[in-house]
């Protein structure tokens, strides 16, 4: 299939790598706003074999297969009108949009014209993640969860101009880093109902919004748990879920799940691996990127969703509006459905 990549900025290059790599997936145009950021990409990626596109417009006309789209989400909603309105699917990096409502619209733009959207939430297509799904019926009801996100960002991540504001980004650390855990979460735990959340920015970042954020989940179950994310743990470390269930507990970690039975039994599936925990945002595999990219690709050529659809990351927006609002009321707020 023929894509073409609209947003040349920091994660473009995962994604080359990625579809470099992928299975009959080949890049045809890039594009971005600036003219300089197009010719340092292709000089960068030759291999590719992509060419140059000068327009939005360009990219709709042609006969590329699907687009990808790695902008920041400010810059989103009138270039997915524009594509919708060619008929374009779109695989899209995360978050959806700065806001639950603008991503609500966003989804439903493409919903109504019944064109695909899928989400660049990588951690789902982790291998291990499949393993653990499979063991989810034997491990019985979940009891209890525990999910740290201890990241570390230096004061030149948000240097860059709009990082970290809630005019470009829609926010810090939940909406930018976290999200990609607390979406894994999610998909394993099933839905939040409620949350107690602090959230705060520490002395470590000059920035306009959160750093630091702790919270309490209820989830559906009525299983409980807790929630910490942050990008002022120096020098970083890797995210982690430890979900505790009826029959024994799991903990992932990168690219390694370890099971421990009530029975006594315990096993390790997979290894660690990296995924941007420290001071390079950038310091992991695209192989999760590239699962996600071939798998959209197939779904398309067969007629089904892909494995993360615009809709089925919404619930992840759910939550960090919900954690937004409490951190900021100090009540105890409900996640909407």
């Amino acid at each position: 299939m023929k894509v073409a990549m609209i947003g040349l900025g920091m994660v473009s290059g995962t994604f080359a790598d990625a579809i470099q790599n992928c299975k009959g997936v080949d890049l045809s145009l890039v594009y971005a706003r600036s003219a300089e950021s197009r010719t340092r990409f292709l000089a960068k990626w030759p291999d590719l074999g992509a060419a140059e596109a000068v327009s939005i417009a360009e990219i709709a006309a042609s006969d590329v297969d699907f687009v990808l789209l790695t902008t920041p989400p400010n810059a989103r909603q009138d270039i997915v009108e524009e594509l919708v309105a060619a008929g374009k699917p779109i695989l899209m990096e995360k978050p959806i949009e700065r806001t639950l409502d603008a991503a609500v619209k966003l989804v439903e733009t493409c919903e109504t014209a019944d064109v695909p959207l899928g989400i660049m939430l990588q951690h789902r297509a982790r291998p291990v993640v499949k393993d653990l799904r499979a063991l989810l019926p034997q491990l019985g009801a979940l009891r209890m969860a525990e999910v740290n996100v201890p990241w570390w960002r230096p004061q030149a991540y948000y240097d860059e101009p709009g990082r970290g504001s809630y005019a470009r980004d829609g926010g810090g650390v939940m909406i930018s880093q976290a999200i990609h855990t607390m979406d894994l979460m999610l998909s394993l735990t099933g839905p939040v109902t409620e949350v107690t959340a602090m959230n705060a920015t520490t002395g470590l970042h000059n920035m306009e919004s959160e750093d630091f954020m702790c919270a309490g989940l209820r989830f559906e179950n009525d299983a409980v748990g807790q929630l910490f994310a942050t990008t002022a743990s120096f020098p970083g470390k890797g995210e982690t879920i430890t979900l505790h269930f009826a029959q024994g507990s799991t903990h992932l970690e990168a690219g390694q799940l370890q099971i421990n039975w009530h029975d006594g039994r315990s096993e390790t599936i997979g290894q660690a691996a990296s995924s941007g925990a420290g001071a390079d945002p950038m310091a992991f595999s695209s192989d999760w990127h590239r699962f996600v990219i071939e798998d959209f690709a197939e779904g398309l050529s067969q007629g089904r969703p892909p494995m993360i659809s615009g809709r089925s990351a919404l619930a992840v927006h759910r939550l960090i509006a919900a954690l937004e609002a409490s951190g900021t009321s100090g009540q105890r707020v409900s996640v909407s459905k």
